[in-house]
């Protein structure tokens, strides 16, 4: 079964944001020849890497709510220069906005159960992804969505 991490978004103030750093990302991946991954490098190194890698996300926390994802593709130990053993979550290109799930600070990152995640926006109908921030997240505090 799945397993999922979650992970606050710093530096990143809304969805577009994190899809802009996407972007960059792949494009100078895809320039160096390499596949369009983007990938996050966190110091603690998850001991779940099976289960995460067997249709894991990565789900992000922007400003306070989960807010979107992206599919785990690989986890990648290494050591650092300064001898420091570090991972490099290697994520997919697509970021999948998700629901709305009010989440509080928290350093490094957390295991988020399969029945705890938030749903796709996708899932919930046509339409909804291209609705308005403003107006999914009062749809979502209102229980509608």
């Amino acid at each position: 079964m799945a397993l999922h991490l979650l992970k606050l978004c710093v530096g990143a103030d809304s969805i577009e944001d994190l899809r802009e750093w996407v972007s960059r990302r792949s494009l100078i991946a895809m320039a160096a020849g390499l596949e369009p991954h983007s990938i996050h490098t966190t110091r603690m190194v998850p001991k779940r890497i099976e289960e995460l890698l067997d249709g894991g996300s990565l789900y992000w926390v922007i400003r306070g709510q989960v807010q979107a994802r992206q599919t785990l593709i690989d986890i990648r130990t290494f050591t650092g220069e300064d001898g420091i053993t570090r991972c490099d979550l290697v994520l997919g290109p697509e970021v999948i906005e998700t629901s709305l799930q009010p989440r509080r600070p928290f350093q490094g990152w957390r295991y988020l159960k399969p029945e705890d995640a938030p749903r796709d926006l996708s899932t919930l109908g046509a339409g909804v992804t291209e609705m308005p921030d403003d107006l999914k997240r009062e749809l979502m505090e209102l229980g509608l969505l």
